[in-house]
Protein backbone atom coordinates (compact mmCIF):
# COMPACT_ATOMS: atom_id res chain seq x y z
CA UNK A 1 0.00 0.00 0.00
CA UNK A 2 2.17 2.97 -1.09
CA UNK A 3 1.63 6.09 0.25
CA UNK A 4 -0.46 8.88 -1.20
CA UNK A 5 1.23 12.07 -1.46
CA UNK A 6 -2.26 14.41 -1.03
CA UNK A 7 -2.77 16.08 2.26
CA UNK A 8 -5.44 14.71 4.57
CA UNK A 9 -8.37 17.09 4.04
CA UNK A 10 -11.51 14.84 5.97
CA UNK A 11 -11.41 14.45 9.48
CA UNK A 12 -13.96 11.77 11.55
CA UNK A 13 -16.24 14.79 12.10
CA UNK A 14 -16.71 15.95 8.67
CA UNK A 15 -17.52 12.62 8.37
CA UNK A 16 -20.17 11.95 10.89
CA UNK A 17 -21.78 15.32 10.30
CA UNK A 18 -22.85 14.06 6.64
CA UNK A 19 -24.14 10.69 8.46
CA UNK A 20 -27.40 9.87 6.20
CA UNK A 21 -29.14 10.02 9.27
CA UNK A 22 -28.67 13.55 9.48
CA UNK A 23 -29.07 14.32 6.08
CA UNK A 24 -33.00 14.13 6.91
CA UNK A 25 -33.76 16.93 3.59
CA UNK A 26 -32.32 14.38 1.07
CA UNK A 27 -35.02 11.83 0.73
CA UNK A 28 -34.11 8.49 -1.19
CA UNK A 29 -37.62 9.20 -3.46
CA UNK A 30 -36.08 12.47 -4.35
CA UNK A 31 -32.95 11.50 -5.19
CA UNK A 32 -34.24 8.37 -7.42
CA UNK A 33 -36.75 10.19 -9.36
CA UNK A 34 -33.98 12.71 -10.75
CA UNK A 35 -31.75 10.62 -11.74
CA UNK A 36 -31.03 7.47 -14.12
CA UNK A 37 -28.44 4.94 -12.98
CA UNK A 38 -25.54 3.64 -15.56
CA UNK A 39 -24.64 0.92 -13.16
CA UNK A 40 -26.83 -0.68 -10.59
CA UNK A 41 -23.39 -2.06 -8.15
CA UNK A 42 -20.54 -0.22 -7.39
CA UNK A 43 -17.19 -1.92 -6.61
CA UNK A 44 -14.59 -0.29 -4.24
CA UNK A 45 -11.01 -1.40 -3.74
CA UNK A 46 -10.03 -0.28 -0.49
CA UNK A 47 -6.27 1.00 0.15
CA UNK A 48 -5.12 3.71 -2.84
CA UNK A 49 -8.45 4.04 -4.06
CA UNK A 50 -11.42 4.42 -1.01
CA UNK A 51 -8.65 4.71 1.64
CA UNK A 52 -5.34 6.95 1.24
CA UNK A 53 -2.62 7.18 4.13
CA UNK A 54 -2.49 10.17 6.54
CA UNK A 55 1.00 10.47 6.06
CA UNK A 56 3.49 8.61 3.22
CA UNK A 57 3.98 5.19 4.56
CA UNK A 58 7.98 5.76 4.67
CA UNK A 59 7.11 8.90 7.11
CA UNK A 60 5.10 6.95 9.08
CA UNK A 61 7.78 3.93 9.67
CA UNK A 62 10.59 6.62 9.84
CA UNK A 63 9.05 8.35 12.66
CA UNK A 64 8.07 5.05 14.58
CA UNK A 65 11.77 3.92 13.95
CA UNK A 66 13.12 6.73 15.53
CA UNK A 67 12.45 5.10 19.57
CA UNK A 68 14.27 2.15 17.74
CA UNK A 69 17.70 3.35 16.74
CA UNK A 70 16.83 2.98 13.01
CA UNK A 71 19.50 4.33 10.47
CA UNK A 72 17.84 4.23 7.20
CA UNK A 73 16.72 7.51 5.55
CA UNK A 74 12.43 7.91 4.43
CA UNK A 75 14.03 7.31 0.50
CA UNK A 76 15.59 4.24 1.67
CA UNK A 77 12.39 2.92 3.35
CA UNK A 78 10.40 3.69 0.40
CA UNK A 79 12.31 1.82 -2.18
CA UNK A 80 12.79 -0.75 0.27
CA UNK A 81 8.74 -0.94 0.79
CA UNK A 82 8.22 -0.94 -2.92
CA UNK A 83 10.71 -3.64 -3.10
CA UNK A 84 9.36 -5.54 -0.92
CA UNK A 85 5.69 -5.13 -1.06
CA UNK A 86 6.10 -6.08 -4.81
CA UNK A 87 7.98 -8.85 -4.34
CA UNK A 88 6.67 -12.61 -5.16
CA UNK A 89 4.83 -14.07 -2.21
CA UNK A 90 5.38 -18.00 -1.82
CA UNK A 91 1.52 -19.04 -0.34
CA UNK A 92 -1.50 -18.38 -1.96
CA UNK A 93 -2.46 -15.41 -0.07
CA UNK A 94 -0.52 -12.87 1.21
CA UNK A 95 -2.92 -11.77 3.79
CA UNK A 96 -4.37 -14.62 6.03
CA UNK A 97 -5.97 -13.87 9.04
CA UNK A 98 -4.05 -10.63 10.57
CA UNK A 99 -1.24 -10.86 7.69
CA UNK A 100 0.99 -10.39 9.68
CA UNK A 101 3.51 -12.60 8.48
CA UNK A 102 3.27 -11.10 5.43
CA UNK A 103 3.63 -7.37 6.62
CA UNK A 104 6.45 -8.38 9.27
CA UNK A 105 8.47 -9.32 6.60
CA UNK A 106 7.59 -6.06 4.73
CA UNK A 107 8.34 -3.90 7.19
CA UNK A 108 11.81 -5.38 7.86
CA UNK A 109 12.71 -5.31 4.05
CA UNK A 110 11.82 -1.94 3.85
CA UNK A 111 13.53 -0.81 6.93
CA UNK A 112 16.17 -3.52 7.79
CA UNK A 113 14.78 -3.61 11.33
CA UNK A 114 13.62 -7.13 12.45
CA UNK A 115 12.61 -5.78 16.07
CA UNK A 116 9.17 -6.89 17.53
CA UNK A 117 8.41 -4.35 19.24
CA UNK A 118 8.96 -2.00 16.37
CA UNK A 119 6.90 -4.02 14.06
CA UNK A 120 3.92 -4.65 16.64
CA UNK A 121 4.08 -0.61 16.66
CA UNK A 122 3.35 -0.40 13.06
CA UNK A 123 1.29 -3.17 12.85
CA UNK A 124 -1.33 -1.45 14.97
CA UNK A 125 -0.65 2.10 13.61
CA UNK A 126 -2.52 0.81 10.58
CA UNK A 127 -5.10 -0.46 12.62
CA UNK A 128 -6.87 2.51 13.31
CA UNK A 129 -8.74 4.83 11.00
CA UNK A 130 -6.47 7.71 12.14
CA UNK A 131 -3.72 6.69 9.70
CA UNK A 132 -5.95 6.58 6.75
CA UNK A 133 -8.07 9.33 5.00
CA UNK A 134 -11.36 9.08 2.19
CA UNK A 135 -10.94 11.42 -0.67
CA UNK A 136 -12.46 14.31 -0.74
CA UNK A 137 -16.05 13.33 -1.89
CA UNK A 138 -15.96 10.36 -1.12
CA UNK A 139 -18.94 9.95 1.65
CA UNK A 140 -21.00 12.37 0.17
CA UNK A 141 -20.39 10.34 -3.42
CA UNK A 142 -21.35 6.53 -1.62
CA UNK A 143 -24.70 8.49 0.26
CA UNK A 144 -26.16 9.66 -2.81
CA UNK A 145 -25.27 6.71 -4.84
CA UNK A 146 -27.15 4.41 -2.22
CA UNK A 147 -29.92 6.79 -1.85
CA UNK A 148 -30.86 6.39 -5.90
CA UNK A 149 -30.68 2.54 -5.48
CA UNK A 150 -26.94 1.60 -6.18
CA UNK A 151 -25.61 -1.42 -4.28
CA UNK A 152 -21.96 -0.28 -3.11
CA UNK A 153 -19.37 -2.63 -1.68
CA UNK A 154 -15.76 -3.10 -0.99
CA UNK A 155 -14.11 -5.33 -2.49
CA UNK A 156 -10.48 -5.84 -1.44
CA UNK A 157 -6.88 -7.94 -0.82
CA UNK A 158 -6.42 -6.90 2.93
CA UNK A 159 -6.50 -7.89 6.28
CA UNK A 160 -8.83 -8.35 8.89
CA UNK A 161 -8.02 -4.89 10.40
CA UNK A 162 -9.77 -3.20 7.50
CA UNK A 163 -13.23 -3.59 8.85
CA UNK A 164 -11.74 -1.88 12.32
CA UNK A 165 -10.44 0.74 9.60
CA UNK A 166 -14.01 1.34 7.86
CA UNK A 167 -16.14 1.85 11.14
CA UNK A 168 -13.15 3.95 12.60
CA UNK A 169 -13.70 6.10 9.63
CA UNK A 170 -17.39 6.08 10.15
CA UNK A 171 -18.24 4.49 6.64
CA UNK A 172 -18.97 0.76 7.17
CA UNK A 173 -21.96 0.87 8.08
CA UNK A 174 -22.83 2.20 4.41
CA UNK A 175 -21.51 -0.65 2.12
CA UNK A 176 -24.36 -3.49 1.15
CA UNK A 177 -21.10 -5.77 1.10
CA UNK A 178 -17.09 -5.79 2.48
CA UNK A 179 -15.36 -8.39 0.84
CA UNK A 180 -11.53 -8.98 2.26
CA UNK A 181 -8.89 -11.69 0.47
CA UNK A 182 -8.09 -12.69 4.07
CA UNK A 183 -11.44 -13.46 5.36
CA UNK A 184 -12.83 -15.13 1.75
CA UNK A 185 -9.64 -17.15 0.94
CA UNK A 186 -9.00 -15.48 -2.30
CA UNK A 187 -7.39 -12.41 -3.58
CA UNK A 188 -7.67 -10.39 -6.69
CA UNK A 189 -7.67 -11.02 -9.89
CA UNK A 190 -9.02 -13.74 -9.01
CA UNK A 191 -12.77 -14.65 -10.31
CA UNK A 192 -13.94 -15.91 -6.76
CA UNK A 193 -13.52 -12.44 -4.99
CA UNK A 194 -15.65 -10.60 -7.40
CA UNK A 195 -18.38 -13.19 -7.81
CA UNK A 196 -18.54 -13.30 -4.44
CA UNK A 197 -19.10 -9.46 -4.50
CA UNK A 198 -21.70 -10.10 -6.87
CA UNK A 199 -23.69 -12.72 -5.25
CA UNK A 200 -23.53 -10.30 -1.71
CA UNK A 201 -24.59 -7.45 -3.72
CA UNK A 202 -27.39 -9.32 -5.99
CA UNK A 203 -26.15 -7.49 -8.93
CA UNK A 204 -25.37 -8.82 -12.52
CA UNK A 205 -21.47 -8.19 -13.68
CA UNK A 206 -22.77 -5.87 -16.36
CA UNK A 207 -24.21 -3.92 -14.47
CA UNK A 208 -21.50 -3.40 -11.70
CA UNK A 209 -18.46 -1.09 -12.41
CA UNK A 210 -15.15 -1.68 -10.22
CA UNK A 211 -13.29 1.14 -9.01
CA UNK A 212 -9.57 0.02 -8.10
CA UNK A 213 -6.07 1.41 -8.87
CA UNK A 214 -3.80 -1.69 -10.06
CA UNK A 215 -3.95 -2.69 -13.60
CA UNK A 216 -3.87 -6.60 -12.69
CA UNK A 217 -5.85 -7.43 -9.61
CA UNK A 218 -8.48 -4.87 -10.53
CA UNK A 219 -9.14 -3.94 -13.87
CA UNK A 220 -8.01 -7.56 -15.31
CA UNK A 221 -9.89 -9.46 -12.74
CA UNK A 222 -12.91 -7.43 -12.67
CA UNK A 223 -12.67 -7.74 -16.61
CA UNK A 224 -12.39 -11.25 -16.64
CA UNK A 225 -15.71 -12.33 -14.95
CA UNK A 226 -17.54 -9.32 -16.82
CA UNK A 227 -17.07 -6.35 -14.74
CA UNK A 228 -16.59 -2.98 -16.09
CA UNK A 229 -13.51 -1.35 -14.07
CA UNK A 230 -12.22 2.10 -13.76
CA UNK A 231 -8.93 2.64 -12.47
CA UNK A 232 -8.29 5.15 -10.15
CA UNK A 233 -6.37 7.95 -11.09
CA UNK A 234 -6.63 7.51 -14.61
CA UNK A 235 -10.38 6.79 -15.35
CA UNK A 236 -11.80 7.81 -12.43
CA UNK A 237 -9.89 10.86 -10.41
CA UNK A 238 -12.27 11.65 -7.79
CA UNK A 239 -15.37 10.42 -5.97
CA UNK A 240 -17.07 13.16 -7.84
CA UNK A 241 -16.15 11.39 -11.26
CA UNK A 242 -17.49 8.18 -10.20
CA UNK A 243 -20.70 10.00 -9.36
CA UNK A 244 -21.21 11.37 -12.71
CA UNK A 245 -20.53 8.40 -14.66
CA UNK A 246 -23.08 6.13 -12.27
CA UNK A 247 -26.06 8.44 -12.16
CA UNK A 248 -27.16 10.70 -14.93
CA UNK A 249 -29.49 12.88 -14.55
CA UNK A 250 -33.42 13.61 -16.44
CA UNK A 251 -32.61 16.98 -16.97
Amino acid sequence: MEACLTRCCHSNALLRAFNPLRRSSMSTHSVRSSVKKAYDGLLLDAANTLLQLSKPVEETYASIGAKYGLKVNSTEIKQGFKRAFGAPWPDKLRYEGDGKPFWKLVVSEATGCSNDDYFEEVYEHYAHGSAWRLPDGAYETIFLLKNAGVKVAVVSNFDTRLRKVLKELNVIELFDAVIISSEVGYEKPDARIFKAALDQIGAEAAKVVHVGDDEKADKVGANAVGINCWLWGKDVKTFADVQSHILISDS
